[in-house]
């Protein structure tokens, strides 16, 4: 069995289901395969939201207790909402399984048996909103029997909280986590017995163990000189009458075997093939010590072991990350019984590091599986994501808005224009994602679906790639030019390169040409960039120029366009003349990008300098902002 679906409302982020015809579903609706299933999405989205959602009704492993409080209460437009409901549903139950919850069970249209676990929190007193009513029952609403102790303690599911102190839950003392851990582990059950014997002097099990080191202890000559002194010096000049007063001096507690374990502690060893040392490792690895540690715990359990992660990237560096995530999927996949690990991430090495379908994304309250049923990809798109999707490209799946770009010149420069016109990437929360001159559709279809559509604007940035008409020979290449071209051949041209639009994807095509080549011919304060940061590329190609030799470049630059604008020369002359040199391979394009981003930090670039095209990616990008 698996936790199969989750639905929440008027749970914090999540409001309520639709009343009316025409009302917006604010509700949680999520989704979860047998497997892996990692959460993706910005800070806000409703991430840790789910999580605890699924902490809340099935409770966890861990001796922690989660207190309902006001803030879980949903605020809506009618303000704070008194009752929150959250249901979990466990699907594909084997034959014992359904044995054992077979009186909580409900038989579903489609003839399956499944497991509804329903919470509902009501607060009592509105005056007094920390007072709150918990109840959990069974059934689709809820209105099924209770859920009773021994059937919650199967259900309850392991949890690693964010930020988690790991050297501390690994340490020894009373309640230890690691005491929890391997009081499960199945060998662990015949340490219980005591076999300690006294004239033998022998002990092999844990609690024995204990029993015998407690007899020594007693017996040490030190320990008994010690009880002799506080009963002769003092407790006896305390006596009246015939009541005598004597201590013992003993280990404290019975001799058990929780006692045992919480005497234990997990550490790292140095591993350099010498003595045994131990040091103080650091973060990293005593939160991967501590995950191994609980996937011990759960690769014993014996039905529906649920492993709830938030941020297992805390403390780890990229490689790591990779071999956690390796690990966590074989023990999702190969284990058995498999355990289902239901993950948080901001980590875009997490994120690339599981196939696409594997991932949900959360964004504003709103959650949206990339499985296939769900998305527009084919087949042959996520074949091909599984193979590029990297860390560069993943922080797609944590911007707001995503631009999707065709080369590195785009990528550095794209930034530097929308600072320089009033608007901010970062304040607007936009990634910039440069996927090269294939696949640019593949990656915008991972935000596009039949139905709801994700509440993420992007933007497909592409080049024309028609030869304005006068464009010399040498700089034609086997383009086609516009100048030989029908409207209706040009129009079709258009269509072709604008395919992958749909929903909140939209496709802006440079108007003449290229980039460069359109930057240069839409104004003069951008032909002065332009010109600038290509003659500046010409003399970086070896190394970068001294400040000064940069300097004379500008200077040049700028002269050159100022004589094309006295002399009334046309804009897509001037244009030409800018871009001749990256045309035909005198300087680099990205160099020319790196230049003109430092350029426009100090000029003067309004919106109407710049491309239409560009302009209207950037409205869509950063709301008009």
């Amino acid at each position: 069995m698996y936790l199969a679906h989750v639905r929440a409302e008027n749970f914090r982020i999540f409001g309520s289901s639709p009343q009316r015809q025409g009302d917006e579903d604010e509700s949680l609706r999520i989704e979860f395969g047998p497997g892996i299933s990692v959460l993706v999405g910005e800070n806000d989205s409703g991430k840790t939201a789910i999580v605890d959602a699924i902490r809340l009704c099935l409770l966890t492993t861990a001796a922690d207790f989660y207190r309902i409080t006001k803030d879980d209460f949903h605020t809506g437009h009618t303000g704070r909402m008194d009752t929150f409901t959250i249901t979990c549903v466990f699907r594909e139950l084997t034959v014992q399984e359904q044995g054992t919850f077979l009186e909580l069970l409900t038989t579903e249209d489609s003839g399956e048996n499944a497991l509804y676990v329903t919470l509902k929190a009501q607060v009592m007193d509105q005056l007094r909103p920390s007072r709150v009513s918990v109840t959990t029952r069974t059934g689709p609403e809820g209105k099924g029997p209770a859920l009773d102790g021994a059937a919650r303690e199967l259900l309850k599911a392991t949890y690693l909280r964010p930020l988690r102190d790991a050297e501390a839950e690994l340490r020894s003392g009373r309640g230890s986590r690691l005491s929890h851990i391997l009081v499960g582990y199945p060998t662990m059950a015949k340490q219980a017995e005591n076999d300690f014997d006294e004239e033998q002097d022998t002990a092999t099990t844990l609690v024995g163990i204990l029993s015998r080191a407690e007899h020594h202890i007693s017996a040490n000559a030190a320990v008994a000189e010690a009880r002799d002194a506080i009963n002769a010096d003092y407790l006896e000049k305390f006596s009246i009458g015939s009541d005598v007063l004597r201590g013992e001096i003993g280990v404290a507690g019975d001799a058990t075997l929780t006692r045992a374990l919480e005497r234990l502690e997990l550490r790292l060893s140095t591993g350099s093939g010498g003595p045994e040392e131990w040091t103080k490792r650091g973060l990293g690895y005593n939160n991967a010590l501590f995950m191994a540690a609980e996937l011990l715990l759960l690769g014993n359990s014996e039905m529906a072991p649920l492993l709830l992660i938030e941020e297992p990237e805390a403390h780890l560096h990229p490689q790591l990350q990779s071999r956690v995530m390796d690990l966590l999927q074989e023990r999702a996949e190969e284990s058995s019984p498999p355990v289902q690990v239901i993950l948080t991430t901001h980590s875009p090495h997490l994120a690339c590091a599981v196939p696409v379908e594997h991932l949900t994304l959360v964004a504003r309250g709103k959650s949206f599986r990339l499985t296939p049923e769900c998305t527009r990809l084919d087949a042959g798109d996520y074949a091909f994501l599984s193979r590029f999707l990297d860390v560069t490209k993943a922080n797609l799946f944590f911007a707001r808005s995503v631009a999707i770009v065709e080369g590195d010149a785009e990528a550095l420069l794209l930034p530097a224009l929308a600072q320089a016109t009033g608007r901010s990437f970062g304040r607007s929360g936009v990634s910039v994602v440069n996927v090269g001159h294939t696949g640019l559709f593949r990656y915008s279809r991972i935000f596009q679906r039949d139905g709801e559509q994700i509440p993420v604007a992007v933007a497909c940035i592409r080049d024309r790639d028609l030869v304005p008409a006068d464009t010399p020979k040498d700089m034609r290449g086997k383009l086609r030019s516009s100048a030989e071209m029908t409207p209706a051949e040009i129009a079709a041209h258009l269509t072709v390169l604008k395919a992958g639009e749909g929903g909140n994807v939209r496709t802006f095509v440079s108007d003449h040409w290229t980039l460069e080549y359109d930057l240069a011919a839409a104004s003069w304060p951008m032909a002065t960039v332009m010109h600038q940061a290509v003659q500046c590329a010409r003399i970086s190609e070896r190394s970068w120029p001294a400040a000064e030799k940069l300097a004379e470049a500008e200077q040049r630059a700028e002269k050159e366009v100022q004589g094309w604008n006295d002399a009334d020369l046309p804009f897509a002359q001037v244009a030409l003349r800018v871009y001749r040199p990256l045309r035909t391979d005198q300087a680099s394009k990205a160099i020319a990008a790196q230049h003109a981003a430092r350029l426009l930090k100090t000029a003067s670039i309004t919106d109407d300098d710049l491309p239409p095209y560009l302009r209207d990616a950037f409205d869509h990008l950063c709301g008009g902002a």
